[in-house]
């Protein structure tokens, strides 16, 4: 079996017990089951035309299934299709959100929080960057050159002023480099990726925090990738470390719909300090809130959203407790555990180089080869073999100069240089590992 199809049978018991609660005469709908079967055949047909993204051959970009209890729960919830807008439109759905954002916000250990979910990490934090611009309107938001390009684009977006940092060898924002700009520049906000999506690097955030006792900045942690990595005991001791101290942070992005089992879009954007509703708080010329209660679209910016999202998330965990010690943890330790032993076969074989060990999840490698460009055009056509033998990773362009670093020897003829990437990001890569290094190492080098 490729495709888990047992929780459809569990889905039809829950289905029937949602219908019982309702006290209610039958509705006489008329449905073309005939159509609806045709249609839906030919829509798996054109969904055959996809990379395996639920198989562990698949070691290519941050994509995996949602867990079954994630799908189901979400599944169920469309037959009555909530809108977490208003307790009107989404009265259990919006207390299985709060109660599930209230979870998360533990995991990182905020005591008070405000918060709530979003169609995703890009939603999440143009959130938390529209709440920074708001606390410090004409200051510039700082982020590193490895952090993901929408904290440029949405600070386009919301018009603020917005300037990258320098990184190191290793992906990880330069510390010096950004006091040198904190000298110069009259920064409002700087973003502290906790797991980059290029290559896993987890920003330094202790040092961040001895430099906001000095500069008086807030700190806005993108943990949307690497957020749950603070549950896993098997990282760097100094990762450990940054994890612990998200609790100082004034805002967190973390994205359910990655390591957190959760179809897409399930982002959730947390702020330390819940007096920022003040900036949300609004009056509809229809209100239908029904209750004194605050209102999750009374403290969001986006009006209607799935409250399916809530629904699979609560599901989700409450089957898998956010702790640390948990079957949840042991998920994401599987994953660092799976790239580390990538990144150890690939060390002991001459043909290949890993130019560093992974912090989290992803591996950064290649072909080995005598220049930049040599490397990248080795790469590439590495990347198109594999896919050819049903093995997929991904492509990533770093820095040549840092390339350098690592291999010393390597002629620099180009700015850029393609690597391979893999993401570890399902919990079966580790058990798969053999089959996938047997697969990789049958492929034909030139």
């Amino acid at each position: 079996m490729l495709l888990e199809k047992k929780s459809i049978d569990i889905l039809k018991k829950a289905v029937e017990k949602l219908e019982s609660g309702f006290d209610l005469p039958e509705i006489k709908s008329q449905y073309n089951y005939e159509k609806i079967e045709e249609i839906l055949l030919t829509v798996a047909e054109r969904m055959r035309d996809n990379y395996p993204y639920f198989h562990p051959y698949y070691v290519g970009q941050m994509l995996k299934p949602p867990h079954p209890i994630a799908r189901v729960a979400y599944m169920l919830s469309m037959w009555i299709n909530p809108n977490n807008h208003a307790l009107d439109g989404g009265r259990a759905s919006s207390r299985m959100e709060k109660e599930a954002v209230k979870e998360i916000a533990k995991m990182f250990g905020f005591q008070e929080h405000l918060g709530h979910l979003t169609g995703g990490g890009t939603m999440a934090n143009l959130e938390a960057l529209w709440v920074a611009g708001k606390i410090h309107p004409e200051k510039i938001i700082l982020a590193s050159d490895q952090a993901h390009y929408t904290h440029q684009r949405i600070s386009e977006v919301l018009g603020l002023s917005f300037a990258k940092v320098p990184t190191d060898c290793f992906g990880k924002i330069d510390v010096e480099a950004l006091e040198e700009i904190l000298k110069k520049k009259d920064v409002g906000t700087v973003v502290c990726t906790m797991g980059t999506t290029g290559v896993g690097a987890v920003d330094p955030l202790a040092d961040l925090l001895e430099l906001k006792k000095k500069y008086h900045f807030r700190i806005h942690a993108d943990a949307a990738y690497g957020g749950y990595f603070t549950l896993a005991s098997n990282l760097r001791k100094e990762t450990i470390e940054n994890y612990n101290l998200l609790r100082e942070v004034d805002s967190i992005v973390i994205d359910p719909h990655k390591h957190g089992l959760q179809p897409y879009g399930c982002g959730c954007v947390l702020f330390k300090d819940p007096s920022v509703s003040k900036f949300y708080l609004h009056d509809s010329p229809y209100t239908y809130y029904s209750s004194d209660e605050i209102h999750l679209g009374e403290i969001s910016l986006e009006c209607s959203r799935a409250g399916a999202a809530a629904v699979g998330l609560w599901a989700t965990q409450k089957m898998f407790p956010l702790e640390r010690g948990g079957e949840f943890s042991a998920m994401v330790e599987s994953s660092r555990e799976a790239a580390l032993d990538f990144y150890e076969r690939l060390c002991l074989e001459s043909e290949f180089v890993a130019f560093f060990d992974p912090e989290l999840d992803i591996v950064i490698w290649s072909i080995d080869a005598k220049s930049t460009k040599e490397m990248s055009e080795k790469a590439e056509k590495f990347f198109l073999k594999a896919e050819k033998e049903g093995l997929y990773f991904s492509v990533f362009k770093y820095s040549s100069e840092k390339i350098k670093l690592f291999k010393e020897d390597i002629e620099v003829n180009s700015s850029y240089t393609t690597c391979l990437r893999s993401c570890f990001i399902k919990q079966e890569h580790h058990t798969y590992l053999d089959q996938i290094w047997s697969k990789l190492k049958s492929i034909e080098l030139e």
